[in-house]
């Protein structure tokens, strides 16, 4: 067996929705001989009506549910000394899950950055809604960097998590164009020459749909790979099954295209 741990804020629909891709994908052997043996949240029951959902789903699925709530664990610390605040919650972390053999944890929609303490423990990927080399940040953050810096690409990668935030070496990640004719060249023209708040939203609203139709099938099919063991993390260099470098990752774009006209 591969044994996934998940990492999850639970903050929108969105992390409840890359849970169920997963668990969906295991229960049908897409992801084979795989299972996640807990789903850890730095939020707990009460603070948010969103994450409370995403519990309600992780326990229709018998996972496992670990909780700690980084709002309520010393909050003056956090203000005064945010990297001791990171090791000292993580060390936490690290008690609550002892013992749990994972191969591979899986942060999905997790809002912390975590310390160097959590990244020596266990080999931990993160889902980023940028390619390799793209903006760093939040997903809302990456949409406006590309919008302000006219690029014509974007993408989505799946990261070893180091901790420099979004930083680590690509194990897999999928492109797409965001400047395509009679698409939205014509719109993209009219941002550059007016720019008007709706255009704006219209570009970041297409850009985002994009990227968020390829996070799952990129997730899905980068588990498969782990779990296939086509590749692997050995001294935080991410390899293929021949134990060759993979520098830039594992680029799933033609899988991932061809998922998508098929769907």
């Amino acid at each position: 067996m591969f044994y996934l741990g998940w990492f999850s804020t639970g903050r929108d629909k969105a992390a409840r929705d890359l849970l169920k891709v997963v668990v969906k994908s295991i229960k049908k052997g897409e992801i084979p001989h795989t299972k996640i043996v807990f789903v850890f949240s730095n939020r707990e029951n009460g603070e948010d009506r969103e994450s409370d959902l995403f519990f309600k789903l992780v326990g229709q699925y018998n996972i496992p549910l670990v909780t700690f709530s980084s709002a309520k664990f010393e909050p003056r610390l956090r203000e005064e000394n945010l990297e001791e605040w990171r090791k000292k919650y993580d060390r936490e972390i690290l008690k609550k899950i002892k013992g749990v053999r994972i191969d591979l944890a899986v942060l999905a929609g997790y809002m912390l950055i975590v310390s160097p303490l959590l990244c020596n423990s266990y080999e931990l990927i993160n889902l980023h809604s940028a390619k390799p080399g793209g903006p760093k940040g939040t997903w809302q953050e990456v949409v406006l960097k590309l919008i302000e810096n006219k690029e014509k690409e974007s993408g989505v990668m799946m990261h070893l998590v180091t901790p420099e935030l979004d930083a680590g070496p690509p194990a897999s990640y999928c492109t797409f164009p965001i400047r395509i004719p009679f698409l939205t060249d014509n719109l993209w023209r009219l941002w550059e020459l007016f720019h008007e708040d709706w255009m704006k939203e219209k570009l970041f609203d297409w850009i985002r749909e994009e990227g968020l139709k390829r996070e799952f099938p990129l997730l899905v099919e980068t588990l498969k790979i782990f779990s296939k063991k086509e590749i692997k993390i050995i001294n935080n260099q991410i390899l293929d099954e021949r134990g060759r470098v993979l520098d830039e990752g594992y680029n799933l774009t033609p899988k991932i295209e061809k998922i998508l006209s098929e769907a």
